[in-house]
């Protein structure tokens, strides 16, 4: 990307993560920490070594902040070329921004929420913690279950045959395999939908494709 398309989609991230913003700095690290190490105890977010998904996300929680507030010196390989906006970092991983969203979100349900259908407001706190839940989805069910078409010296997975719900990030096996595959789908039914956004948005030159 462009420094300006950068900052743009760094924007971006944060006004549609909301309450559950994770700076895209310390997840992008983290995230390369989790390829490298994948499922022994050097691994960030690994099922295999955690009791449950609530102590493994709690670990994440840690290590990531232990990054994002620069309290850890991680290896170069893993912050060379990393995209970073303290402003933004500051702003969303701050109370202040989180509890305006969270109360934004609560008033926009009171608004347009029916009152025959007030069961919807069970969905809020999904709202509130959508980033996490995503992650500890991906980073468990990943690892955990489905079918493999690789032996990865790990212990990834497929979880999802059509992973349409997670956006294609269900493929772990695969994306182990080939990390720098822009499409996580490798067989004929593997549909991963993020893959022609990411097309569309290199013929529009907004983005340009490196491997």
């Amino acid at each position: 990307m462009s420094k300006l398309t950068e900052k743009f989609f760094y924007l971006f991230t944060y006004i549609t993560q909301g309450s559950s913003y994770l700076s895209p700095r310390a997840y992008g690290v983290l995230h390369r920490m989790h390829h490298a190490f994948s499922d022994t105890e050097k691994d960030p977010h690994t099922p295999h070594h955690s009791s449950n998904v609530f102590s493994m996300m709690w670990k994440t929680k840690d290590i990531y902040n232990n990054i994002l507030n620069y309290k850890s010196s991680p290896e170069k390989r893993f912050v060379e070329n990393i995209p970073n906006w303290n402003l933004i970092e500051r702003i969303g991983d701050s109370w202040i921004s989180r509890i305006g969203w969270g109360t934004f979100y609560v008033l926009f349900y009171i608004n347009f929420v029916p009152m025959d259908m007030w069961y919807l407001f069970l969905l809020i706190p999904i709202h509130f913690l959508m980033g996490p839940v995503h992650g500890a989805i991906v980073n468990w069910s990943g690892h955990m279950y489905g079918y493999q078409n690789f032996d990865n010296n790990d212990k990834s997975r497929n979880s999802l045959a059509m992973d349409v719900l997670m956006m294609g990030e269900l493929y772990q096996n695969n994306h182990h395999k080939l990390p720098n595959r822009v499409n996580f789908g490798v067989k004929w039914f593997e549909f991963d939908p993020t893959y022609p956004i990411i097309k569309v948005l290199s013929w529009l030159r907004v983005i340009s494709i490196q491997k």
